[in-house]
């Protein structure tokens, strides 16, 4: 057995249909028609497109308006990926297999990196996720009306509804498989581990929103002028203040609850509402409020999220549809082929939510001629 391949990884990876030890090399390509079932490839390419598509927006909104928040975002949100996955795929190397052991293992898809630990997708899947929700609370107003925190805390609900819909579904289709007798996954809400249920759909997505909001967003939006010298540092700064919220923001849990899988399950759970209760009577109170304002004032606006938003509840809406038939064949919890089964009405209502959202961005005053510049006019970054 290779150095990559512990015991628990390998056993996962038979469960998911790939071996460990064949799964090799910094980068592997495969068949997209040999992947486990045709779920895996839609899902890839839908995800891959979508962040290169949010990079191109977020290059062509720096060019044209002076405007980096995007491309720091989307930067910023793989910074914090290449520092939080690494100890979690490689917790024997990194020393935190005491502490983390073997979480999960993805399956293998069409393009795979670091011995199968980390698809492709998943590197695009956290700047396209941040985008879609940073923008939508965005297009709000949210950021300028209630300030930098509060807007985080709207951003890490938007998140939650659309990673929620992925995340219940991707154990049934095998996009990967978690380890259920890991003490840092449990307690479980169905085939998701609570503490992805927070920590990853909403607690990191607020992290990184408060972070890019403080250190760019907000300087831009009263016509602060960057270097490209600045915008690289604080973009670095941005992912790795970000992986430090995430490992403050669910201390209540991992500290209080560290005896008790029940007690650390509801105060994870106390943390999700929290967010909740907060952010949706704040972004109806100001859809409602933009939905008076005037045509002619300013508002920002994002086409690009609108519409990729929209492919995206599409797409996992017919993902979903096909693995119901599946799922309602389940018996306590596990469908015929042996694979876990989400929380349907969880994902409802996060399609509700998810959906719901774009609405209101389509639905406020739109500007009649180009996206706003900065308050004061003035491009917001130089090249030197």
């Amino acid at each position: 057995m290779t150095p990559t391949c512990t015991d628990t990884f390998a056993d996962l990876a038979t469960r998911l249909g790939f071996s460990c030890e064949e799964a090799g090399g910094l980068v592997e390509f495969r068949n997209p028609a040999a992947l486990e079932n045709w779920t895996l490839p839609v899902l890839e390419w839908m995800i891959v497109l979508g962040a290169v598509l949010a990079l191109v927006y977020a290059i062509v909104r720096l060019h044209r308006h002076g405007d980096p928040t995007n491309l720091v975002l989307w930067f910023g949100a793989t910074a914090f990926l290449f520092v939080i996955e690494p100890p979690i795929y490689f917790p024997e190397t990194f020393g935190t297999e005491e502490y983390l052991g073997t979480m999960f293992a993805h399956n293998v898809f069409t393009v795979d990196f670091l011995w199968g630990r980390l698809p492709l997708y998943i590197v695009a899947i956290y700047p396209l996720m941040a985008t879609l929700a940073f923008e939508i609370v965005r297009m709000l107003g949210v950021f300028r009306r209630y300030g930098v925190f509060l807007g985080a805390v709207c951003v890490g609900f938007v998140h939650h509804a659309f990673y929620e819909i992925f995340d219940q579904l991707g154990p049934q289709l095998r996009w990967w498989e978690w380890t259920l007798d890991n003490k840092v996954n449990l307690p479980f809400f169905d085939a998701v581990p609570l503490p992805s249920v927070v920590v990853f759909a909403t607690l990191w997505p607020m992290s990184l929103a408060l972070c890019v909001q403080f250190f760019v967003g907000r300087h831009v939006d009263t016509g602060r002028v960057f270097s490209g010298l600045e915008l690289v540092w604080r973009t670095v700064v941005i992912g790795l203040t970000a992986s430090i919220g995430v490992f403050v923001l669910p201390l209540p849990a991992t500290v209080f609850g560290m005896g008790s899988d029940t007690v650390r399950g509801v105060l994870y759970a106390a943390e999700l509402v929290a967010v909740t209760v907060v952010a949706i009577p704040l972004l109806v109170a100001q859809w409602s409020r933009l939905r008076k304002q005037e045509a002619d004032q300013p508002v920002y606006s994002n086409d690009f999220v609108r519409i990729y938003a929209t492919v995206y509840i599409v797409v996992m809406g017919v993902l979903w549809a096909s693995a119901l038939p599946d799922f309602f064949g389940a018996v306590d919890g596990v469908t015929g082929d042996g694979d876990p089964i989400g929380n349907l009405w969880y994902t409802i209502a996060c399609f509700v939510v998810a959906i719901a959202s774009v609405a209101a961005t389509a639905t406020i005053p739109r500007p009649s001629g180009p996206v706003p510049e900065p308050e004061s006019g003035e491009p917001a970054v130089t090249t030197s």
